[in-house]
């Protein structure tokens, strides 16, 4: 009885002392999860950028200060630090090494030192991603940059008129780059050119044209504009023009036949006949065309700034075209652009009738009244060669110019 009552108390004693190791190994198991679980949560929270919070804060209060603080020690020790300041997530590390300097110098086509080209620098490896920094060549055309990190770098340079250059390079620790010679080309441009001439300049270069009008390639025909916006003639294009229809070749082969047509009807019979006869009315037809052309082409539109030509229409209907020609008789340009009365024509017609009675025989003179007369048919005899002008010379000129351009 005694042996099993004892045994029974062994048995009874061991369970006592299980369950107490039982006891203090779940204990020591609750610490270590309790310490583990701190250390998790500690890194989860810096991988997402959170603070680092103190071990004194999560783990619970514990009846054990010794083992708190070495759990509190090995969880700050093994916390990684925090990054540095102003670096932020994912940023580039600094460029590592002393700083180093670029220079150059700048030179034109001709080898000459080139000074104020602006030169750009440009460094990728810095920390905060691609800076500037800009300067100008100075008098030797030589520029500088002092205090740049290494690294790859780019250059250009630019000036105005040429065109820019570039050259990446890679700038060691402490090095003093120095960039090879920059050359400046003259750079390909492209503008617009407007040139303008002046209305002398236009007018003489449409006299020219009218100059070279002949009916049939022979009959001066320079009295008459087919641009349908001439310039007005200066003083000096209006004397030009009278003057080289008067030398014309054409003028004294016109008017040697006018004189021989007169001679052979006897006009102007104070002449009388023969070679003496003839002579004088070729005399008198060529101080005819002079004085008329002169004062009626030069002199008096120089005086009242008038255009003595007569300015072809050439377009709209037969009717406008007809009353146009006929209204040039006594109407004509001024040279301020606005249509005027023809002054220079009506009287001109009437002084040159009226000087022409110096010349001519006494029985063929005419008085005041006839010289009026005269000068009514010298203005008919107009509007009837503006109408063969506007709707026949013109087919039978054969270097006119072609307008049509302009008229649209």
């Amino acid at each position: 009885m005694v042996s099993i009552k004892k045994r029974v108390n062994d048995c009874a004693q061991g369970k006592t002392m299980g369950l107490k190791a039982f006891s203090r190994l779940g204990l020591y198991f609750l610490l270590a999860w309790t310490v583990t679980g701190a250390a998790a949560q500690q890194a989860v929270r810096l991988d997402l950028g959170w603070s680092a919070t103190p071990s004194s804060e999560i783990l619970p209060e514990t009846p054990h200060p010794q083992t708190a603080n070495s759990q509190s020690a090995n969880s700050q020790s093994d916390t990684p630090s925090p990054a540095p300041e102003g670096t932020g997530q994912g940023a580039a590390p600094p460029s590592s090494g002393a700083p180093g300097s670029i220079h150059g110098v700048v030179t034109n086509l001709d080898g000459a030192v080139y000074e104020g080209a602006h030169i750009a620098l440009a460094l990728a490896a810095a920390p905060t991603g691609e800076t500037v920094r800009q300067t100008a060549s100075d008098s030797s055309g030589r520029f500088n940059f002092d205090d740049v990190p290494p690294g790859t770098f780019k250059l250009t340079v630019s000036a105005a008129g040429f065109a820019p250059q570039a050259l990446v390079g890679t700038l060691h620790s402490a090095e003093s780059y120095e960039a090879k010679a920059f050359t400046l080309a003259i750079g390909s441009t492209t503008a617009d050119v407007e040139v303008t001439a002046s209305t002398a300049e236009i007018a003489q270069a449409q006299l020219k044209e009218e100059e070279t009008q002949r009916i049939f390639a022979i009959i001066p025909n320079f009295y008459v504009a087919y641009a349908p916006h001439a310039a007005p003639l200066s003083p000096r294009q209006k004397f030009s023009l009278a003057w080289k229809t008067l030398v014309d070749p054409a003028t004294f082969l016109i008017t040697a036949g006018v004189a021989g047509a007169q001679q052979a009807t006897n006009s102007l019979s104070g002449y009388g006949q023969g070679t003496e006869g003839y002579a004088k009315r070729y005399g008198a037809g060529l101080a005819d065309g002079a004085i008329g052309t002169m004062l009626g082409g030069a002199i008096l539109p120089v005086w009242w700034k008038q255009d003595p030509r007569y300015f072809y229409q050439g377009t709209g209907s037969k009717r406008s075209r007809v009353l146009h020609a006929i209204a040039w008789s006594v109407i004509c340009n001024g040279d301020n652009g606005h249509r005027q009365v023809n002054y220079s024509a009506i009287i001109g017609g009437l002084a040159a009738g009226g000087i022409s009675n110096l010349y001519y025989p006494a029985s063929d003179r005419s008085g005041v009244g006839v010289t009026f007369e005269n000068a009514i048919y010298g203005t008919l005899s107009g509007a009837a060669t503006n109408l063969l002008q506007e709707f026949v010379v013109r087919r039978l000129t054969p270097k006119v110019p072609n307008y049509a351009a302009d008229k649209q």
